[in-house]
C-alpha cells in the first residue's frame, strides 16, 4: 500500500493500523498494534484525570489544612483510595508528558516549560492513543502544554475532542492578552471565545463531552490551568471565593489561590453530581492529582516551599482515587512511594490492555496497593530533575527518591542555567525521610554507602534517558496538511542559547514555496527579511510597513530562523516574553 505524498509517515501508520485493526474486529493497545492475548474485562471503566496545576500535597483540608476549604475533595478522598506519598516533577509540563506516556519526560523530548522545552516528539504514544485504540471517547479540557503545532497537539495525540488554552499558562504568549475571565480558547484547532471563568468552563465542557458519550467508554482528561500564580493574569477568581480568606487574615495573593482551589473543589463536586445523575459514578474511575507541588502555607514542615524544587515541597502532591464498582477499601491510605509515570500502566492494567514493545515504560501499575492486596512494592527508586535552559547537566537539581531515603543533588539550582557541577564530587546530600519528612538532617556522611547507591542508580537513570533522545525536544512540522498556516511562537517554542533566540527545530515535509509572515512590532521600518535553514542563509527587501516574504524551502528536519534587519539599525535578538518576532509560515500551493 503507497501513501499519498501529503499525509505524514506516523498519520499514514496509524491509519492503517486503526483499519487493519477494525477489518479484523480487535480493538488496539499501544501504537499501531492490537491488544494481545490480554482479556479485556467488558466492565473496563470510564475513566476521569483531574489535575491541578502548582497545587501542593498540603494544599487540601484532608492533608491537614485547617484554612482551606476543600470539602468535596475531602470527601472523596475519604472515601475512596489516597496515597501519602504521590511525586510529581516539580515543573508543568515535564509532569504532564510523564502522565500522558508512563516514562520519565527526558525521554519524551521535553525538557521545561518554554522556550523551546515543553514539546513532546509526536512519535510518543499518549494514554489517549492507547484508550482511544481501545474503544474509548476521549477528550480534553484545560491544559495541554506538551506542544502547540501538529504533530504535537493533543488532537494529534489521541483526543478526539479538545478545549485548551496553549502555552504554559493562559494569558502567556501566543494567546496574549487574555484573562480567567471570558477567555480566548482553542476547540479542536479553532480560536474561540468563551464565557465564564476558565475552571467552570472547562468542567462544564467535560460534563457535556460525559453526557454526550454515556453510551460507551470515554476518558475526560481535566487538566485545570488553576492554581498557576506566575504571569499577569495568574491570579483570578471571582471574588466570592476570595474574600472569605481575606477575612481570614490571609495575605492577597494566598486568599487568592486558596479562592481558585476552593473553585476548583466546587466544580469537582459538581462533576460528581453529574455522574450521580447519568448512573456512571459507579463505574467510573476517577483520579485526581496535581502537577507539582509548590505549597505556600505548608503545615507538614516541607522543603522546597514555592519554587520548583526537589525538596519535598515541590516534589510531593496528593493523589486521591475512586472507582466504587471495584474499589472498595474505602479510606484505606497508602504510604507506599508512587509516582505520575505509573498512571499510564496503572489504568492499561485496568482495561486490561498491554504495554506497548515500542517504548520504554518507567512506571509501574499500582492495582495491588490501591485493591489493598499489598501495602508495599517491590523496592523502586523515583528519579526528578528540573532546570531551566535545553541542556541537563547531570546532578543540577535533581532528586532520587525511595521508600526510606533521599539523594538531593545541587538543591535549589533550578534558574542557574550556568551552573557547573563536578562529576567526581558532586553536591549532594541524604535524607531518612522516613524519620525526617521536613529534610532537616543530612545524613550523608552517617549512610555513606546509601549514598553511593543512589548516585549510581541516578548517573545510570541520566545515561539511560539521555540515550533515548539525546535531550533533543520535538519538531514542529510545516506544510503538513493537519496545519497549515503554521504559527512560531517565538518565546514558548523557539530553541534558546544564553537565553537568547536562536530559531525553531522543524520538519518541512514537503519542499516546495513558503509564504513567511513576520510580527515587527508597531514600528515596521524599512529593511530585510532573513530567514535561515540550518547553514544557508535567504533574504528579501522589504519596505515600510511590509512583514511577508516568500522563500523555497527544502524538505526535512531543519533549524530555521527567520529575523528583520531593519535599515540603518543593529539587529538585537529579542528575549522578551511577548509576540514580537513570531512568525506565520504558510506553505503555498505549487
Amino acid at each position: 500500500m503507497s501513501r499519498p505524498d501529503n499525509i505524514t509517515r506516523r498519520t499514514f501508520l496509524k491509519r492503517t493500523a486503526t483499519c487493519a485493526m477494525t477489518c479484523m474486529g480487535l480493538h488496539g493497545c499501544g501504537q499501531f498494534k492490537p491488544v494481545s492475548t490480554r482479556d479485556v474485562p467488558e466492565d473496563r471503566p470510564n475513566i476521569i484525570l483531574v489535575m491541578g496545576d502548582n497545587v501542593g500535597f498540603t494544599e487540601f483540608g484532608i492533608n491537614g489544612n485547617d484554612t482551606i476549604k476543600t470539602p468535596h475533595l475531602d470527601a472523596f478522598a475519604r472515601e475512596g483510595v489516597r496515597f501519602d506519598r504521590f511525586y510529581c516533577n516539580p515543573m508543568c509540563a515535564p509532569t504532564r508528558a510523564s502522565l500522558m506516556t508512563g516514562r520519565y519526560y527526558y525521554r519524551t523530548g521535553v525538557i521545561h516549560t518554554s522556550r523551546g522545552g515543553a514539546k513532546m516528539h509526536g512519535d510518543e504514544t499518549t494514554l489517549a492513543e492507547h484508550l482511544k485504540t481501545a474503544g474509548y471517547a476521549t477528550g480534553i479540557f484545560g491544559k495541554w502544554h506538551l506542544g502547540d503545532n501538529y504533530p504535537m497537539r493533543p488532537q494529534d495525540q489521541g483526543f478526539d475532542s479538545v478545549l485548551v488554552h496553549k502555552s504554559g499558562r493562559l494569558g502567556q504568549v501566543p494567546d496574549k492578552p487574555n484573562s480567567y475571565f471570558d477567555p480566548v480558547l482553542w476547540s479542536n484547532g479553532e480560536r474561540v471565545k468563551r464565557q465564564g471563568y476558565c475552571t467552570d468552563i472547562f468542567f462544564q465542557e467535560a460534563k457535556k463531552f460525559i453526557e454526550d458519550h454515556r453510551s460507551r467508554r470515554f476518558f475526560v482528561y481535566l487538566p485545570t490551568n488553576v492554581a498557576h500564580t506566575s504571569g499577569e493574569v495568574g491570579l483570578q477568581v471571582h471574588r466570592k471565593y476570595s474574600e472569605p480568606y481575606k477575612a481570614m487574615g490571609l495575605d492577597d495573593k494566598t486568599a487568592t489561590v486558596y479562592g481558585m482551589i476552593t473553585n476548583l473543589d466546587e466544580n469537582v463536586g459538581r462533576l460528581l453530581d453529574k455522574l450521580d445523575a447519568l448512573d456512571l459514578r459507579r463505574n467510573t474511575l476517577i483520579i485526581f492529582l496535581t502537577d507539582d507541588g509548590n505549597v505556600r502555607i505548608d503545615v507538614a514542615g516541607f522543603r522546597g516551599r514555592g519554587q520548583p524544587s526537589v525538596y519535598e515541597g515541590g516534589l510531593r502532591v496528593p493523589c486521591f482515587v475512586q472507582w466504587p464498582a471495584h474499589l472498595e477499601n474505602k479510606g484505606l491510605k497508602i504510604d507506599a512511594i508512587a509516582s505520575h509515570i505509573d498512571i499510564l500502566p496503572t489504568l492499561m492494567d485496568v482495561c486490561g490492555l498491554n504495554l506497548p514493545a515500542e517504548h520504554v515504560i518507567d512506571g509501574v501499575s499500582l492495582m495491588t496497593l490501591l485493591e489493598g492486596r499489598n501495602s508495599r512494592q517491590p523496592e523502586r527508586m523515583l528519579f526528578f530533575q528540573c532546570h531551566r535552559g535545553l541542556t541537563p547537566k547531570r546532578y543540577q537539581n535533581c532528586a532520587v527518591v525511595t521508600q526510606r531515603f533521599k539523594m538531593v543533588g545541587y538543591p535549589d539550582t533550578f534558574n542557574e542555567r550556568k551552573l557547573e557541577t563536578s562529576g567526581d564530587n558532586p553536591v549532594l546530600e541524604l535524607y531518612d525521610l522516613a524519620t525526617d519528612p521536613g529534610e532537616n538532617n543530612n545524613v550523608a556522611t552517617r549512610y555513606p554507602d546509601e549514598l553511593a547507591k543512589l548516585r549510581t542508580a541516578y548517573d545510570a537513570w541520566f545515561d539511560d534517558v539521555k540515550s533515548t533522545r539525546q535531550f533533543t525536544p520535538g519538531y514542529i512540522h510545516l506544510g503538513s496538511d493537519a496545519e497549515n498556516p503554521t504559527y512560531l511562537c517565538r518565546y514558548q517554542d523557539g530553541a534558546y542559547i544564553d537565553q537568547q533566540p536562536t530559531g525553531w527545530p522543524v520538519n518541512v515535509e514537503r519542499s516546495g514555496q513558503y509564504e513567511f509572515t513576520i510580527n515587527r512590532g508597531p514600528v515596521a521600518e524599512k529593511g530585510r527579511i532573513y530567514v535561515s535553514i540550518d547553514d544557508k542563509i535567504m533574504s528579501k527587501p522589504l519596505e515600510q510597513g511590509q512583514s511577508q516574504a516568500t522563500f523555497t524551502l527544502p524538505a526535512g528536519r531543519a533549524k530555521l530562523n527567520v529575523w528583520v534587519q531593519e535599515q540603518g539599525k543593529p539587529y538585537v535578538p529579542r528575549s522578551q516574553e511577548d509576540t514580537i518576532g513570531d512568525v506565520v509560515v504558510r506553505r503555498l500551493e505549487n
